[in-house]
């Protein structure tokens, strides 16, 4: 998919024509047919969720399933995409990852002549990217800081994966919006999150920066462009007693909307997805596409934001499951 039809394909959203269509999805099958599912890991709530929506709807619609987890190793996903390659699904879905490290391997498959379909990865190779808005989202989070910051102060920023497309747009959202508060300071240099460890890490990094920018320095918020390392900057904050400071986060995983939930907590807003939704929906369009459909190079799945105000009537759908 080239950024051309991507901007096209915002613009004419009309999101409801881009959504994906359950009902027409059901009356199609995927009897006799081998799909590839290649995701970078599953280690997170968001990345697991998405992976089983793909492969219960896939099962459901009856199709052969190979679902390869990378366990966050990116030789290890390139590696897999040559394995199924080699066995020539009829499709193959790929999802995240480091997209200039996949990039060569995405092309391989097309070249192969197998159809690609991929979730929260923008690449000219695909047939259709299953994903949220996340220019929308970006720029929803950043205007959410903003507010709560009165339009003054400093953010604590983690930047780890901008090779990560819906990273690289949220961030660029962030810094888009910010560019319009002269009195908003992102904090240079920025942090970086890592996988694994994610938490620990956000913890111990937030843990450092507060002992450096105290009670008067004006920090107010700590953004990431998803919620693990949201989880862990909150922690560092509370251990801390520095409530003042905001945390904010993309994704919507069940242990940081708890913390949003808590009015004493710093967790202050998600961007919430529905990761199952968006991989169901990935599943939806290789059906579509393999009975001779017709689908969009983009299929926005929506997201929510979730903050102090409005959780206790909108978190209920996002918190753990008993």
């Amino acid at each position: 998919m080239t950024f051309k039809k991507l901007a096209k394909a915002l613009a004419t959203a009309a999101i409801g024509a881009l959504m994906v269509s359950a009902t027409s999805a059901e009356e199609l099958s995927l009897e006799g047919k081998t799909i590839g599912v290649t995701v970078v890991g599953t280690s997170h709530h968001w990345d697991l969720q998405a992976y089983k929506g793909q492969i219960e709807e896939l099962e459901r619609l009856g199709a052969e399933v190979i679902a390869l987890d990378a366990e966050r190793n990116d030789q290890t996903q390139i590696n897999q995409i040559q394995t199924l390659i080699a066995q020539q699904p009829d499709a193959i879905i790929q999802q995240l990852g480091n997209i200039k490290v996949l990039d060569p391997w995405l092309k391989r498959i097309s070249d192969a002549g197998i159809p690609l379909f991929t979730v929260d990865t923008i690449t000219e190779h695909s047939v259709n990217n299953t994903t949220s808005n996340n220019y929308g989202i970006g720029s929803d989070l950043a205007l959410q800081i903003a507010e709560d910051m009165g339009g003054e102060g400093k953010i604590l920023v983690f930047n780890g994966f901008y090779s990560v497309p819906v990273c690289k747009i949220r961030y660029d959202q962030l810094k888009y919006v910010m560019s319009n508060f002269s009195g908003i300071e992102m904090i240079e240099p920025e942090l970086k999150d890592v996988a694994p460890n994610t938490v620990q890490q956000a913890f111990a990094d937030v843990t450092d920066m507060l002992t450096k920018f105290d009670e008067n320095s004006g920090l107010k918020a700590v953004w990431a462009c998803w919620d693990r390392p949201s989880v862990g900057a909150t922690q560092a904050i509370e251990k801390a007693g520095r409530n003042e400071v905001k945390v904010y986060g993309i994704d919507g995983s069940p242990d940081f909307v708890e913390m949003i939930l808590d009015p004493n907590s710093p967790a202050q807003a998600v961007a919430a997805q529905q990761p199952y939704e968006i991989g169901k929906g990935a599943a939806q369009n290789v059906a579509k596409y393999l009975n001779g459909q017709d689908i969009p190079p983009v299929t926005f799945v929506p997201a929510m934001m979730i903050n102090k105000a409005n959780a206790s009537e909108v978190a209920a759908d996002f918190l753990p499951k008993n």
